[in-house]
């Protein structure tokens, strides 16, 4: 089954955090490309739904996102970790990008794609969305039981 989701964790995948919120370097092209391999992108983060949107606002208005990243579908969760069963009844159309092992819901670790931690001092030459792409390109192959994804697109 080829995942047809992507959730995307906030701070430090995305953005620095929710105090600071500057934009990880690439974070616009990345999130059109991603738009052009699922179906849906959601966020799936600790931030509160509300402090969530006010951030999507501000990095609208910078530039630093696509308009349609305010009306992204925030996913509620409860418990330790980020279990997918909130983003899809199904598990395994949907995938978790995000930076910390320790929210990765047991049994779903083939549905998580690690992205390097973007953190102080925040490198301007970052390439953790280059890294996240290849990874999710190679994680939809995979899961998918396809190379012709991962082999038709160039890496950004």
């Amino acid at each position: 089954m080829k995942p047809t989701t992507l959730a995307l964790d906030l701070e430090g995948t995305l953005i620095s955090n929710a105090i600071s919120q500057i934009p990880r370097p690439g974070l616009y092209r990345f999130l059109l490309e991603m738009q052009e391999q699922f179906d849906q992108l959601v966020i799936f983060t600790t931030v509160p739904e509300d402090r969530m949107r006010e951030i999507a606002r501000l990095l609208a208005m910078e530039g630093s996102v696509p308009d349609w990243f305010m009306e992204l579908r925030y996913v509620r969760w409860s418990g330790k970790t980020k279990d997918l069963g909130y983003v899809s009844p199904h598990v395994g159309e949907a995938l978790l990008l995000d930076d910390y092992a320790p929210y990765v819901h047991p049994g779903q670790e083939h549905l998580w794609v690690e992205i390097p931690l973007f953190q102080s001092p925040y490198p301007a030459k970052d390439d953790g969305f280059e890294i996240a792409y290849r990874r999710v390109l190679k994680r939809v192959s995979a899961l998918s039981g396809s190379d012709a994804a991962a082999s038709s697109r160039k890496v950004p």
